[in-house]
Order: structure tokens, then sequence, then C-alpha cells
């Protein structure tokens, strides 16, 4: 099943075209990174996807559905979800009210919450926000304050917020971005083991070409807004046109 279809799907700014009719599918189930050089056009895909660009033309569908036109919470609301933003954090909050909130939002669309009820009175809700902090790794830090989290353990609460979506499809820009060697591996086996065990979609934006290779099933190559390749971790490791636009180049 395709969860995630452009077609011909163009944003221009001014003179500039950011993204020139790209064409794309993602299988349900399938990891997809989106790569190339600096100012290749990555950031302005996932913004159009997720609704926080109109497109100059061309068409998105999710689910087999049409999204062009719709708000990004509605798209959130049909199971698409972006994580790690850090902006997503309720700092002031508990870890599991930041799940708990997440959860919500995406049932029924927006961030309200009775924090004078208590989450018990949410079950499924609340039953659903502490399997995610277990999948996560962060249940015994439920109680904590989120801001009180180590900057790995907030991109994992990142993570789980958007998982706490039950979303079809998550998107990832820069998932490891400040991270340490150790909490980039910590975070990337996270992902294959979430990935595997909810057989989830997603498509990643990364520059780390080690963590691309290591953690998709398929690749897409943009270069000035246009594909230019795409394929297996292998396949678009040996084209010639990726090691001269990008892993030959200059990386992000």
């Amino acid at each position: 099943m395709t969860v995630l279809k452009t077609e011909r799907l163009t944003k221009q700014f001014g003179g500039l075209t950011a993204v020139d009719e790209v064409d794309l599918e993602i299988e349900q189930g399938e990891g997809v990174s989106l790569i190339g050089p600096n100012g290749a056009g990555k950031s302005t895909f996932i913004n159009l996807v997720t609704r926080r660009l109109e497109p100059s033309y061309g068409e998105i569908a999710f689910q087999g559905d049409s999204i062009i036109g719709m708000d990004p919470h509605e798209v959130v609301q049909r199971g698409m979800s972006k994580s790690f933003q850090t902006a997503s954090i309720f700092p002031e909050l508990t870890v599991k009210e930041n799940a708990t909130i997440a959860a919500l939002a995406a049932e029924h669309g927006s961030f309200r919450f009775n924090f004078f009820r208590n989450q018990n009175s949410y079950p499924a809700v609340d039953e659903l926000a502490n399997e995610v902090l277990e999948s996560v790794g962060l249940y015994d830090e439920r109680e904590n304050q989120a801001d009180s989290l180590d900057y790995g353990n907030k991109r994992r609460l990142e993570l789980g917020i958007a998982l706490a979506a039950e979303p079809d499809m998550l998107l990832m820009d820069e998932p490891t971005a400040g991270m340490s060697p150790d909490e980039t591996k910590s975070t990337v086996d996270l992902i294959k083991r979430v990935k595997e065990e909810l057989d989830l979609t997603f498509l990643l934006v990364e520059h780390d070409m080690e963590i691309v290779f290591d953690i998709s099933d398929r690749i897409v190559v943009l270069n000035r807004g246009s594909v230019i390749a795409e394929g297996t971790p292998t396949e678009v490791q040996n084209d010639p046109a990726v090691q001269e636009a990008y892993l030959g180049g200059v990386e992000e």
C-alpha cells in the first residue's frame, strides 16, 4: 500500500525553484531517506508534505487521498507525524504530560488538556502514553519535568511525542543533530527497533551518511530541487551522479 505519493510537486520562491516536479512514492513499512547537498530542497519538500508550505503546483496524496489545502493539524490527525522538533516539547510539564498531550492532540486536533482532571480519567490515552514512554526508554522518567532531561533524552521524548499520535508515517528531520557518538548510536538503534516492532513507515532527512546507509530501505537524492537518483543504499552509494553531487561534495 502506498502511504505517501507526490506528483510533479513544485515550490517556487520568486525566480527560485526550490522543489522541482518531484515524484515520490513511499510504501507501508518502508524507511526512506531524503539526502542531498546544501540547498537541495530537502527541508522545503518536508514542509510541503507536512502542509507547512503551499506548493506552487503538483499533488500530494497521503493514504490515497489528496492533502492539498489541508492544515498541518488535519494531516497529523490523518496519521502523519513529524519528530525531532525541540519546540514540540513543553519543558515545564512532566515527561508523561508531554506524551499525554500529544496523544490527545492527535485524537482531538488540539493541545487542550484539562490538568485539573486526573490523567487516569483518560484511560486509553493514559495507557498509550505509558506504552510510548516504555518504547522510547523514558518510562522511569515519566514524573520528571521535561526540561530536566539531558539532550539525548529530550530527543527521545520528541520521538515519543510523535509516536503518541500513533502515526501511519513518521517524518524525521536530522534526528541525531548535536548528539554525542553514544547518543547517536542509541537513537539509531531506537529508530530501527521501533520501525521493526511497529512496521513503521518513515521519511528521514539526515546529513550523516553512515546513519542513512544503516537505517534506510531506500534513498532518494535531491539536487537543486530535482531527484537525481533513487535506490537501495548500495545503489545510491555507487551512483556516480550522487558521488559528484553529494557524497563527494560539500555536506550540510
